[in-house]
């Protein structure tokens, strides 16, 4: 696995792959390393020639009152992980490198960016959209690969690719669960033991309030309801920023039925945020 620190350095390793007709598949990540990133790197290294994985905690997606220092950091042993995969690349700029002096441009996606977390996080989308945009066009990848957990963020840099004519595919990958249906986080090891195990009503939540869709329940208000008082009935958590049913392509409430429904909930346990979220199709209801 070969070690870059330097965008141009990757940039020119990215062009080389590219003038061999080769793909390169990407994961772009903050480090401390789970299952469900290696996940990606797995469905990264099965449809392209080269896999590329970075690692950047990246500032402009924290808020002032937030983790950025104390967000996990492992690198060691991400590396090695990603040297079991049989990575090709591990990219680990520094901050200085990938916002040098004078940097000033963003990219903003307006609307959905304000959003769901976007209104509890002002500017963290704006963070996301332009570290991604700027890794894109370091890496070049043919594909880049995220995680359904971050569904919002999902929305996001489709958008922005989009929008921006970005030739990169942005594929989507199931979130990956612990055997309680938690979903793999890297900030789950800010947890307690009893916040651990508390951290379970976030799915029950979201797979009770799945099971009343399927028994034929689409109330949009009594889901959410349900939702809220199954998470509230736990006393580790300490607060709900959102938890209801919401238009996976808006990330507005649905004014109307559609074929499918996302249900997203942003919980604090203790002093940890923790997001999770389910997709539901309606098409065998009707």
């Amino acid at each position: 696995m070969e070690i870059i620190r330097i965008p141009g350095e990757m940039q020119a390793m990215a062009g080389k792959i590219l003038h061999q007709g080769k793909s390169i598949g990407f994961v772009p990540t903050m480090g401390a390393l789970h299952e469900g990133h290696l996940s990606l790197v797995r469905r990264a290294r099965r449809e392209n020639h080269v896999t590329a994985v970075s690692i950047f905690v990246n500032p402009m997606q924290f808020g002032p009152s937030e983790d950025f220092y104390n967000y996990p950091r492992d690198i060691d042993g991400d590396a090695e992980k990603l040297r079991r995969e049989e990575v090709g690349i591990l990219f680990m700029p520094d901050s200085s490198l990938m916002y040098p002096e004078g940097f000033s441009t963003c990219v903003d996606v307006e609307g959905i960016s304000g959003r769901l977390c976007g209104a509890f996080r002002p500017g963290h989308f704006r963070g996301v959209a332009t570290v991604v945009a700027k890794l894109l066009n370091i890496v070049k990848p043919a594909r880049a690969y995220f995680g359904q957990k971050d569904f919002q963020q999902t929305v996001v840099i489709r958008q922005m690719a989009r929008d921006l004519d970005m030739d990169t595919a942005i594929v989507v990958c199931p979130t990956v669960r612990e055997s309680d249906g938690l979903a793999m986080s890297s900030r789950n090891a800010y947890l307690s033991e009893r916040e651990r195990e508390a951290a379970a009503v976030i799915f029950r939540s979201l797979a009770g309030a799945s099971g009343l869709i399927e028994s034929g329940i689409i109330n949009v208000e009594r889901i959410k309801g349900f939702m809220h008082e199954k998470i509230a009935a736990e006393p580790a958590v300490s607060g709900i920023d959102y938890a209801g049913v919401y238009d996976p392509a808006t990330l507005e409430e649905p004014a109307a039925t559609r074929d499918e429904i996302l249900l997203a909930v942003a919980v604090r346990i203790g002093g940890t945020r923790l997001i999770d979220n389910m997709l539901v199709s309606l098409r065998k209801e009707r």
